[in-house]
C-alpha cells in the first residue's frame, strides 16, 4: 500500500497572511459591492430587495442610461488612445533602450520610468498649469518653434479635453509597458539572436521578424493590464477636471460617474445602491474584457513562448 504524502502545512502558512489581506480588502467588498446593487430604498426609506431593477434603470431610464452610455464610450476612447499611442511607443522605447550600441541606457530608462511613480495628483495638477492658456508655459514654448497658432485651451475644450488627458496619462505612464517589453526582450535566447544575425537578418528587420513574434505574450499581458487599468480610471481625470468631468461631462468616465453618484456631489444626494450598480457593470465589463482576453487571444499566444 503506497504511503500517504504529508500535507505541506508550510504553504498554507505563508499563503495565509496573503489570502487573508486579499479576502479582506477584494473579496468581500467585491460581494458587498454586488449585494447592495440588488437594493433600493422603498418609500419610506427602507431598503427592499429588487433584483436586477437597478439594472433596468441604469440601461434604460434616459436619466440614468444617458450618463452611462457616455461614460462608457469616453472610456472606450480613453483606452483606445493608450492602445494606439502608449504600448506601440512603449514597445519601440524598449526596442531602442535593448540595442548593446546606445549609450547612457541605463539613464534613459530611469528618466522614461519616472513618471509612473508620481501622484496622480501632482500630474494633474502640474498638467493642468502647463497647459493654462493664462499662466502656463506651453504657448510660450510653442511660440519660440513658431507655432503657438496651434496652441488652444485643450482642456477647456469638449472636442480636445478627453483626449488630452489620456496623452498625459500615456505619458505619465509609458514606462511600464517599456520596462516590461525591455525585461521580455532580454529573455529571448541568445542562440536565437545568433543564428539570426548568422541568416543576415539584422538591425529592425530582425526586430520586426524575429523579436517581434517572441515578445507577443508579454505585449498581450500588456494590453489587458492596460483594458484593466484605463476601466479603473478615476484620480487624473477628478484631479483635473474634477469630478463633474468637464466641459459638459466631456471626460466623465466610469470612475468619475461612479464617484458622483455613489458619494454625491455639490447639490446631487449619494445613492450607495445605484453607485454599487455602476461599480457592479465596471466588474462585468472588466470580467468580460479579462475572459475574452484569456480564452480567445492568449490561447494563440502561447506557440510563441519558450
Amino acid at each position: 500500500m503506497a504511503e500517504r504524502r504529508a500535507f505541506r502545512w508550510h504553504i498554507a502558512v505563508f499563503l495565509a497572511p496573503a489570502v487573508l489581506v486579499y479576502s479582506a480588502l477584494m473579496i468581500v467588498p467585491l460581494f458587498g459591492t454586488l449585494n447592495l446593487s440588488l437594493f433600493n430604498l422603498d418609500a419610506t426609506k427602507t431598503r427592499v430587495f429588487v433584483g436586477l431593477a437597478n439594472f433596468a434603470t441604469l440601461f434604460g431610464d434616459p436619466r440614468w442610461s444617458d450618463a452611462f452610455w457616455n461614460a462608457l464610450g469616453n472610456n472606450l476612447w480613453f483606452f483606445v488612445v493608450h492602445m494606439l499611442v502608449q504600448n506601440p511607443v512603449g514597445i519601440l522605447l524598449a526596442a531602442i533602450l535593448s540595442s548593446p550600441r546606445l549609450r547612457m541606457a541605463a539613464f534613459y530608462r530611469t528618466a522614461i520610468f519616472i513618471p509612473t511613480i508620481l501622484s496622480f495628483v501632482i500630474v494633474g495638477f502640474v498638467w493642468k498649469l502647463i497647459l493654462s492658456p493664462i499662466w502656463g508655459i506651453a504657448p510660450g514654448m510653442l511660440d519660440m518653434v513658431g507655432l503657438k497658432s496651434l496652441f488652444a485651451p485643450w482642456l477647456g475644450k469638449e472636442e480636445y479635453a478627453l483626449t488630452t488627458l489620456a496623452l498625459i496619462s500615456v505619458w505619465q505612464f509609458v514606462g511600464i509597458p517599456m520596462m516590461l517589453i525591455y525585461a521580455a526582450l532580454l529573455s529571448i535566447p541568445d542562440e536565437v539572436i545568433e543564428a539570426a544575425e548568422m541568416d543576415g537578418v539584422t538591425g529592425w528587420s530582425q526586430f520586426l521578424k524575429i523579436k517581434l513574434p517572441l515578445i507577443l505574450p508579454s505585449i498581450g499581458i500588456i494590453s489587458i493590464l492596460t483594458f484593466v487599468g484605463n476601466f479603473n480610471a478615476f484620480d487624473l481625470i477628478y484631479v483635473s477636471q474634477g469630478a463633474l468631468a468637464g466641459p459638459n461631462f466631456s471626460t466623465d468616465i466610469l470612475g468619475t460617474f461612479l464617484y458622483r453618484t455613489f458619494f454625491g456631489f455639490q447639490l446631487q444626494l449619494g445613492d450607495p445602491h445605484m453607485g454599487a450598480t455602476i461599480a457592479s457593470a465596471m466588474f462585468f465589463i472588466i470580467l468580460v474584457g479579462v475572459c475574452f482576453y484569456l480564452f480567445a487571444i492568449q490561447t494563440r499566444l502561447r506557440r510563441y513562448q519558450f
